[in-house]
């Protein structure tokens, strides 16, 4: 069979068939939706929207109860929450996609652009990166023209200074277009993202580039006001917080909160200070309440709302789950500055290898949250999760002395708090003949998932696995005991399990090093065992088992929650005051209840969930109490295995780096899924060679390791 033709697996009963064809309808809907969505978009920016179908609307929704916001409520709000609320219940039935990708789509997933500023981009994201751009472009352009056709100057101003003014104006609207998509990529646990094959770890450069325009936009339209108020003899308008107009206060500290935050995230910036860029980019809640109180509650605000409602309800959920010390069992110390921390976890909690799991230590900082990938396998190791930490930083070097240290056999507790797991709502690997995993370093440890993943799929299902071949570079010889992170928790993998490969480059030694004085010795490898509190909890999905179904529910029962609130508020309180003139009422006091109704619905919901599900993971968690003494005698187990095991396959070449190229070429099959995690030329390289057309058998999966 053609591997690039679309395979079909028939339902193998009648309650999954219906399953999937409902999964098909939501799917649909969802994407007849956006589409709607996105043509509205085009006709916005047009005369025929605000003199006819904008008219005709408010017509009819305009109301005491929601005044001007009504129209906007329903075409721009409504959406996209509708969207996530379908993208919930498709997530909930199935976590596999009922659409393959066939030999067209793989071709579009192949890297078109690899060096750059956009970092490596595939043939469908650059194709929506140009249609969104186009998108841009077409509505500054159509606002400009329609603007400059009736344009008037006023008080003795030239036509160029009235340009000006509307120029600035306009390009803020267009920045209002990319705001409203800003928050999607980096809402961790976002239902829009999976419901299309996406996630926020794979989306954050979607984020990068969104958040550029945002803050070029932006900051043209504050400049441009600035320059006009200067020439025209009106900067006494810079010091101006209007009651029922535009607050140019309150703007300008948006955006100097924005440019704060902008400043610092340029990789030169954010890749030597990254505590720095961490902090400052806490400035979005200054720069998103500023812009709020800026222009008040309109339709520019509200279409940006809905991005950020989802992101907010995310926000807090994590918040939720981050407040609980979380029961760490083991630790593996390896002598190549790398550790393997090992966490207690419901069996109900599952997640795709490349999963991320964000950790907080508060002995070595209360306030920062590094994000490391999951290598277990939750089906093969249902009651425990790790982490491989690799100390190439402050933090992590800070954490990894503390438990190397001579001392470390006194540490019988160690406080950590979680958010996650994140990833990928399904995998692809078992679709291709070969997969070759090329890492560098530390890259290696997404990789130990997969291979753990693959181990299940062969020994427990039962099932063919591709053929894998795991090409790794390493500085030192030292490095080479990460392989020893294969190894499960267990004590029954053996190296014919799988048809794997491995081929060890180690770049800075060029000899093999003596067992009797290497750092690569598996004796060095040491575990340390944890004595946990009583109130320690095992990692548990924070709205429980059916967590995608508590999350629709949460969204759309807290947007119902906020609309009837604000309805009764402009009814009784605002309009008797305003009347719908929206020239009375302070636009600051009711953005301010806006946004409060927005957090105290979400709050409220989301607790609701939260505590109904944590009491009952409460009356589950008594069957845990001896994870401890079963997790330890497999840690011992895990010790006594022979380096033999993973060593039989792995091929070791000392003073040299991969030849990448002749590596990918030769390899055999008619479909070789190819991933990359390691250092940026390492990525670019692979991809490269993967797009360059000379081996049509060669698919780079666009996964992302890097936040």
């Amino acid at each position: 069979m053609d591997s690039d033709s679309q395979i079909v697996k028939l339902p193998s009963s009648s309650s999954s068939s219906s399953s999937h064809i409902l999964r098909v309808a939501l799917l649909l809907l969802s994407i007849t939706v956006l589409l709607g969505y996105f043509m509205l978009q085009i006709v916005i920016p047009t005369n025929t929207f605000w003199d006819t179908w904008y008219p005709s609307l408010s017509h009819h929704l305009r109301s005491s109860y929601f005044g001007y916001q009504g129209v906007p409520f329903l075409i721009v709000f409504f959406p996209l929450l509708f969207i996530a609320v379908i993208g919930c219940l498709y997530l909930h039935l199935g976590n596999t996609p009922v659409i393959t990708k066939n030999g067209r789509k793989a071709k579009l997933g192949k890297p078109m652009l690899v060096k750059g500023p956009l970092g490596i981009v595939s043939g469908i994201e650059l194709a929506f990166l140009i249609m969104f751009i186009a998108l841009l472009t077409w509505t500054l352009t159509i606002y400009i023209r329609n603007s400059f056709s009736t344009i008037t100057p006023e008080r003795g101003e030239k036509v160029w200074e009235a340009k000006l003014q509307s120029v600035s104006f306009l390009v803020s609207l267009t920045g209002n277009l990319c705001l409203a998509f800003l928050f999607f990529p980096v809402t961790r646990g976002s239902s829009v993202l999976q419901l299309f094959g996406l996630t926020s770890e794979g989306t954050i450069k979607y984020h990068i580039w969104l958040g550029h325009l945002v803050m070029v936009f932006f900051t043209a339209h504050g400049v441009g006001y600035i320059v006009y108020w200067a020439i025209t003899g009106q900067i006494s308008q810079v010091l101006e917080w209007s009651k029922t107009r535009i607050s140019n206060v309150a703007g300008e500290i948006s955006l100097l909160a924005g440019l704060g935050l902008w400043v610092t995230t340029f990789p030169g910036i954010r890749q030597k200070m990254f505590e720095l860029f961490f902090y400052t980019h806490h400035l979005y809640i200054l720069f998103m309440l500023f812009f709020l109180l800026h222009i008040s509650i309109n339709f520019s605000t509200i279409l940006m709302l809905p991005g950020f409602y989802l992101f907010l309800i995310d926000r807090y959920l994590r918040f939720l789950q981050s407040r609980s010390e979380i029961r760490v069992v083991s630790a593996r110390i390896l002598p190549c500055q790398t550790l393997e921390l090992n966490f207690s976890k419901t069996p109900g909690l599952s997640y795709t290898p490349t999963s991320i799991l964000f950790m907080n230590v508060p002995s070595i900082s209360k306030l920062q949250w590094h994000p490391f990938t999951i290598s277990s396998s939750s089906k093969l190791e249902p009651e425990i999760l790790s982490v491989v930490i690799k100390s190439e930083g402050s933090w992590s070097s800070k954490l990894y002395q503390m438990l190397s240290s001579p001392s470390s056999s006194s540490i019988y507790h160690l406080q950590v708090s979680v958010e996650g797991p994140y990833g990928p709502a399904s995998t692809h690997f078992l679709r291709h003949e070969t997969l070759v995993m090329v890492s560098g370093g530390s890259g290696i440890t997404p990789f130990i998932s997969v291979i753990r993943e693959l181990i299940h799929v062969s020994k427990i299902q039962r099932l063919k696995t591709p053929q894998i071949i795991l090409i790794c570079s390493f500085k030192n010889s030292s490095d080479l005991t990460m392989l020893q992170l294969l190894h499960p928790t267990s004590s029954g993998f053996q190296s014919n399990d799988l048809n794997l490969k491995i081929e060890a480059f180690v770049t800075r030694d060029h000899k093999e090093p003596t067992l009797d004085n290497s750092n690569s010795n598996p004796n060095l490898v040491r575990t340390i065992c944890f004595n946990p509190h009583k109130t320690d909890a095992p990692i548990s999905p924070v709205l429980g088992p059916k967590s995608w179904l508590w999350l629709g529910a949460i969204i759309s029962s807290s947007f119902m929650i906020f609309l009837i609130t604000i309805a009764l508020i402009n009814r009784y309180y605002i309009y008797p005051i305003d009347h719908n003139t929206n020239r009375i009422f302070n636009h600051s006091v009711k953005t301010c209840l806006y946004m409060l109704v927005m957090c105290v619905s979400i709050v409220i919901t989301a607790s609701a969930a939260v505590f109904w599900n944590k009491k009952q993971q409460e009356r589950e968690a008594k069957q845990f109490q001896n994870n401890v003494e079963v997790l330890n005698n497999s840690e011992k187990e895990l010790e006594s295995l022979p380096l033999q095991s993973f060593v039989e396959p792995t091929n070791v070449h000392y003073g040299r780096r991969p030849d990448l190229k002749r590596m990918l070429f030769g390899c055999k099959g008619t479909s070789v899924g190819v991933l990359v995690c390691g250092p940026k030329e390492m990525r670019h390289e692979v991809a490269t060679i993967c797009s360059s057309g000379l081996a049509h058998n060669l698919h780079f999966e666009s996964i992302s390791f890097n936040w």
